[in-house]
């Protein structure tokens, strides 16, 4: 060929066309290379994002609280003798101070000026104080005459000129006049009280050592503002020559705690006033050591216990085998080094705050197992702490008569490390236990938001979905792929793909209101069909091959699975006939209870075998069609090499081809269980949602999506709840992130290892 031919062929490239093109060619490129690093980097961004903004919402829950100190005065232009009870009311504007002079001292939080007093006509010097739970707002006075006094402080609240106006008043349940507790007349050394609208509890202990009981019982309420008219019932407990250094009633007015002077707390029942009876009787101070506060946490359970060594106990009773309450000490708190002086509980939730003789406070919450805060307040001991109700102010008094003022931020105590991913010992329980229960009908005061559960039950889903879907998943695609004709394939694998696009709400509307309730009533059925249908495949394919060539000829190459489909059929069909008959002959016509009787199983009707299956059905089109891709795409030359050397075309299929496309069948698998991880409808529906740690297949569960989608809507917009739903959510991200990373890790090294084949 002439030079001038290459000429007439190859464009001249300094033609202005051919420049044009050219620069036109350039600008393309440019202009998707960009666009295509734009949208991976969107997408890298977007990621990051969300997951930072799940990291923004969630971080809060483990800030530690701050005291801000807002003021200090002197809390002698207050008090008439040595303060005996100090509370706030709600805002922690006004507080409430009294003495041992008998002065009732109402007061601004902020400067201590005084809003109003009164001076109660007792007739006897007050020899001890007592007060009820925080929510009740009651303190009773023991007298040195064996009487006693009932208060209870109230606040009512107006909006002259839209501006808050709090006005404290007092009420006395059992009137204004000193009630008899004692008829021997001896001095009440402590004073416990308790109320609610129908009884009044008061216990206490004389000089002269007896523990007095008294109940006063109503047809109308003592929590109205006017006194009400009512019965005394009145009994003993016999100490013998244990001398009493405190006592408390619980908030029930069923159980009394006696703290002895030898460190002994003893726990009674009173529930009948006639017949108390004594449950238990520990140490609850080491030797060498005294306790010097003792308090209950709120609720009315607990007992905190603090010693001179500044250790800080909770204590509650836990039935034991016999169904007996024993009291146990499930955890403690350390404030320093030096005796505790003052306990203060939190009015709505299980923190509460302490202080000691070096001037130090404590912030704890017990369920979450929380140092809080340890802070110096003051050069003197502590004699007095109170806490708003909303918990968000401190009034601390010392013993030079001192009063601090506190602003407290601790909104999200209840969280921490231990409480999410550890066993918890909650009140009321037998031992430690890992629970999500964000509302409680019977405790109201210590939700539980155990992670664990979901998180057992998230993996609990996907193992039965992939145990269901992978066998089929990947064998379908190496036959389709493999084996089965082009024309068949072509019909087979857009129609498992076209499942992928079923909604999953429909699957498990689908698996909740019919196939749960259809597996309960042909259990048997449905293991027979799990055992009998791989027999019966491996059967019909054994008389396929022994079947005459000429029958065997009459059917296209590559469309024999078409004639397994009547034997699944079949087997189906034959199993659910088997199913009454073989529950009658084996499990007493009821497999379901024979499960629980004699396997010790639970069984509920909506399970992990029904939610198996029907996630299951969602995750095999994506598994199906990934792997029957990356198998399909093997080059044929590989197989058609293969088989020239003499290997079978199973020695091909399991040497080279699977080999080949290992990366792409390990991709598939990652991204069905990644899909089944996040799986929300199916679970949410095909579940009893039952937050529990069992790998029981007869049982449900809760998944975090499914946790997520439940509680969301309910939870209260930046709430400690609302808070955990946000972790339970960069959980699952983490969750699907490290599986993907794993993924392609595995994937690359496939790629790498038999890239050579």
């Amino acid at each position: 060929m002439s030079d001038n031919t290459y000429k007439k062929i190859l464009p001249d490239r300094n033609d202005p066309r051919t420049l044009r093109r050219q620069r036109l060619r350039d600008l393309k490129d440019r202009l998707f290379k960009g666009s295509m690093a734009l949208g991976g980097i969107s997408v890298i961004i977007a990621v990051m994002l969300i997951f930072f903004y799940l990291f923004y919402v969630v971080i809060p829950l483990f800030y530690p609280a701050e005291v801000k100190e807002k003021g200090r005065y002197d809390f002698n232009q207050v008090l008439n003798g040595s303060p005996l009870f100090l509370a706030m009311e709600e805002y922690g504007e006004i507080g409430i101070s009294v003495d041992d002079a008998g002065h009732i001292t109402f007061f601004h939080v902020d400067d201590g000026s005084v809003v109003s007093q009164q001076t109660l006509e007792l007739g006897s010097r007050v020899a001890s104080a007592g007060s009820s739970d925080p929510s009740k707002a009651s303190f009773a006075l023991g007298l040195a005459n064996g009487s006693m006094i009932l208060a209870r402080h109230i606040y009512k609240i107006s909006y002259p000129n839209d501006a808050r106006l709090i006005t404290p008043d007092l009420v006395f349940p059992l009137g204004e006049e000193p009630v008899e507790i004692d008829s021997d007349k001896k001095t009440l050394t402590h004073i416990a009280v308790q109320l609610n609208e129908e009884q009044i509890t008061v216990a206490a202990v004389t000089d002269d050592g007896r523990l007095l009981l008294n109940r006063f019982l109503t047809d109308d309420s003592f929590e109205d503002e006017e006194e009400a008219e009512f019965e005394k019932e009145t009994n003993n407990i016999d100490l013998g020559t244990l001398k009493v250094a405190k006592i408390r009633l619980d908030i029930d007015q069923d159980e009394l705690y006696v703290l002895t002077d030898t460190g002994d707390l003893l726990y009674f029942n009173i529930s009948d006033l006639e017949e108390p009876e004594l449950l238990d009787r520990v140490a609850v101070a080491a030797t060498g050591e005294k306790v010097s506060a003792m308090e209950f946490l709120n609720g009315g359970i607990s007992m905190l216990v603090a010693n001179d060594k500044g250790e800080i106990s909770q204590w509650f009773p836990v039935a034991d085998e016999n169904n007996k309450n024993k009291l146990h000490e499930i955890r403690s708190f350390q404030l320093g080094n030096d005796p505790i002086t003052a306990i203060s509980p939190e009015y709505f939730r299980k923190g509460f705050i302490a202080g000691d003789t070096d001037g130090k406070i404590g912030v704890f919450y017990t369920t979450s197992q929380r140092t809080l805060l340890v802070k110096p307040i003051s050069n003197h001991s502590i004699v007095q702490l109170a806490i708003s109700p909303r918990g968000k102010k401190i009034l601390m008094l010392d013993t030079q008569n001192q009063a601090n003022i506190l602003d407290v931020v601790n909104e999200h105590p209840e969280v921490s490390w231990y409480s999410i991913w550890g066993k918890v010992w909650y009140e009321s329980r037998k031992q430690p236990e890992y629970i999500w229960q964000s509302s409680s009908a019977s405790n109201d005061f210590e939700p539980k938001f155990s992670l664990m559960p979901l998180t057992v039950g998230t993996l609990k889903a996907a193992f039965y979905a992939m145990l269901f879907a992978v066998p089929l998943a990947i064998m379908g695609a190496v036959f389709t792929a493999y084996f089965m004709s082009p024309q068949m394939r072509n019909v087979v694998k857009p129609t498992i793909e076209i499942m992928e696009a079923l909604p999953t709400v429909i699957l498990g509307f689908l698996a909740g209101l019919w196939m749960a309730p259809l597996v309960e009533k042909n259990l048997p059925g449905i293991f027979m069909i799990i055992i009998l249908t791989p027999v019966a495949v491996l059967l019909a394919s054994f008389v396929w091959i022994k079947l005459p060539a000429h029958i065997r000829h009459r059917f296209p190459e590559g469309w024999e699975a078409a004639l397994l489909v009547p034997v699944v059929i079949a087997v189906m069909f034959f199993a659910m006939a088997l199913s009454h008959p073989v529950e009658s002959l084996l499990f007493e016509n009821d497999m379901p209870h024979w499960i629980t009787t004699h396997l010790g199983l639970d069984f509920d009707q909506r399970n992990s075998l029904v939610v198996g299956i029907a996630m299951g059905f969602a995750v095999i089109p994506t598994i199906f069609s990934i792997s029957e891709d990356a198998i399909f795409s093997v080059p044929k030359h590989m197989t058609v090499g293969s088989l020239a050397l003499g290997a079978t075309p199973w020695q091909t299929l399991v040497r080279v081809v699977i080999l080949t496309a290992s990366p792409g069948i390990f991709s598939a698998l990652m991204i069905g269980l990644g899909r089944a991880v996040g799986e929300t409808m199916i679970v949410l529906m095909a579940t009893g949602n039952t937050p529990i740690m069992d790998f029981n297949i007869f049982q449900g569960f809760r998944a975090l999506s499914a946790n997520i989608a439940v509680e969301m809507p309910e939870s209260e917009v930046a709430s400690t709840h609302y808070r955990v739903l946000f972790l339970a959510a960069l959980v699952l991200f983490l969750f699907t992130f490290v599986f993907n990373t794993i993924a392609e890790v595995v994937r690359q090294r496939l790629r790498e290892k038999y890239s050579s084949l």
